[in-house]
């Protein structure tokens, strides 16, 4: 919950280009944004190994000094390559979050895994709340500076950092470090980075949608064996993980969902990174107030609230999924289009929560979809690759578009080609989902021929 309350966040780039740090919109957005994309592409996998390895504790703690640093150097720091600095350390914070939704999972038993799901998923999802919400309060009606909402943001994560020096130090993770246990067979969990959802494999247990984004991790492995406890050689993880990746994307479908999670997360990410951007330049805030907190709290909640109602509805997505795909990517792509042409912020800010909530709607359906389609063993590798795929994307169009180094193209030109990105997926599914159909309605045709 401390981790999550940071009330500065929504107002990062109007205290970056304020009188605090004065810098320009050029450095802001073209040479300080590009290092997280850069940084988090870097130490995503590398984190991904430390954690299971050094059993999850170590890096929840690395992850707390990283976003401390993070937050002094924003109350204190001056200068470009300073700024730089902290967009890798920031970087390396979200990396790390992996640590913090695994942990709980090698310290309880199987039986409570539902309920502590969802007490790390409501500690998440309140906390961003009460950070948004306060934030905006706090400057709206309080009157306060983005200096001391920085000042807040710190003392909330430096009491995140305290608190996890007196967690216990787990026994057990899922790759590295096996033990011997009673229970009936191996049990896995998939642990939504951004909010905690979980997807549990029984039958019995109905499984329930996560409400963001994006990134699906392994949480905690079991098995049952005679054995004392034993390390892993990591050239042996390494192969078994290679010859997986191998097997589970010689599957069309999981090979279809898979390209739309990738492709969509990494245009979901360069616009909730830069839109603070097109904010400013939409209706630059010193000038007048700015709802950012609010905005942000607002999509998030009723974001939730979508994907829960998605949850219940019944369809066939083997068959009408792709389809579906094409034409909320379209929604999407104009929902981002809106959000550059037209020069209203609060038509900016109506498309940001139409566009949030569209793509918590998609991203939940296809992460079941890959589900459904995958056994236990192979849900980390899956989610993780494709997370890996959507973050390397990302750098690409990040060091082509947005980087000083490359085109370093204005806000606007930017959001233009998201907003043509997006239709490009648009019309790529689009054809792929006909093409489905139509091999579909063939085959029943085939079939009652026969029969």
């Amino acid at each position: 919950f401390f981790c999550s309350v940071r009330p500065s966040e929504p107002f990062l780039t109007r205290y970056l280009l304020g009188l605090h740090k004065n810098l320009s919109e050029t450095q802001v957005f073209n040479e300080i944004y590009p290092v997280w994309t850069y940084s988090y592409l870097v130490l995503l996998f590398p984190v991904f190994l430390a954690t299971d390895y050094l059993r999850y504790k170590p890096v929840i703690l690395l992850q707390g000094l990283s976003l401390i640093i993070t937050w002094f150097m924003l109350l204190y720091a001056q200068g470009l390559r300073a700024f730089q600095f902290l967009e890798f350390f920031y970087g390396m914070g979200t990396a790390t979050d992996i640590a913090y939704y695994s942990y709980i999972y090698s310290v309880v038993d199987v039986d409570l895994y539902q309920k502590v799901t969802s007490y790390c998923r409501s500690a998440t999802l309140v906390g961003y709340t009460v950070g948004s919400v306060s934030g905006q309060l706090l400057v709206s009606v309080a009157g306060w500076s983005l200096f001391s909402l920085n000042v807040i943001s710190l003392t909330s994560i430096s009491v995140a950092f305290g608190t996890a020096w007196f967690l216990p130090m787990p026994q057990k993770s899922l790759f590295f470090h096996h033990v011997s246990s009673q229970q009936l067979s191996w049990e896995m969990k998939v642990m939504d980075c951004k909010n905690g959802s979980a997807v549990q494999d029984h039958l019995n247990v109905q499984r329930a949608p996560g409400w963001e984004d994006e990134t699906k991790v392994p949480l905690n492995g079991e098995v049952h064996s005679a054995e004392k406890q034993k390390k892993v050689d990591i050239v042996k993880v390494l192969k078994e993980l290679w010859q997986d990746f191998l097997q589970c994307y010689s599957s069309r479908t999981m090979l279809c969902w898979s390209v739309w999670w990738a492709l969509s997360t990494c245009g979901y990410f360069q616009v909730i990174n830069y839109v603070q951007g097109l904010w400013e330049m939409v209706l630059p805030s010193h000038s007048t107030e700015i709802y950012n907190g609010a905005v942000e709290a607002a999509s998030t909640l009723l974001g939730a609230v979508a994907v829960f109602v998605v949850g219940h509805i019944k369809t066939s997505w083997a068959m009408w999924g792709e389809v579906a795909l094409a034409l909320f990517s379209f929604l999407i792509a104009a929902a981002v289009y809106i959000m550059d042409t037209v020069c209203n912020i609060w038509v900016c800010y109506a498309s940001y929560v139409v566009f949030r909530i569209i793509y918590m709607l998609l991203i939940t359906i296809a992460t079941f979809q890959i589900a459904t389609n995958l056994s236990v063993e192979w849900y980390a590798l899956v989610f993780g690759v494709n997370t890996f795929i959507a973050l390397a994307l990302q750098t690409l169009l990040t060091l082509v578009v947005v980087d000083a180094s490359g085109l370093g193209l204005d806000i606007f030109t930017q959001f233009m080609i998201y907003a043509s990105y997006f239709a490009a997926i648009s019309l790529v599914f689009l054809g792929s989902g006909i093409y489905s159909i139509m091999r579909a309605y063939r085959r029943q045709e085939q079939m009652q021929s026969r029969s």
